[in-house]
């Protein structure tokens, strides 16, 4: 499981975002790879699905990630 700082100035799913956006640069997760369900990745960071909902739902913003209804979210390229 990955800590966030509860206590800190940023949201949670802004803290979720960062950690995703900083393994998608680093290759972690690859261009054209799925990343984690929504369900895996609320128990890694022990947080509700709306809340990687809405960190999910900046890295679209960012244009990092696209989703595929019914197949999952996957890097962009």
């Amino acid at each position: 499981m990955t800590t966030l700082d509860l206590d800190g100035p940023e949201p949670l799913y802004v803290q979720i975002a960062a950690v995703l956006a900083a393994r998608i640069t680093d290759g972690t997760y690859p261009p054209r790879r799925r990343i984690p369900s929504e369900t895996e990745l609320t128990e890694e960071f022990d947080v509700s699905r709306p809340t990687v909902r809405q960190a999910i739902q900046v890295l679209r913003d960012r244009h990092l990630v696209e989703t595929v209804r019914g197949k999952g979210t996957y890097v962009s390229e």
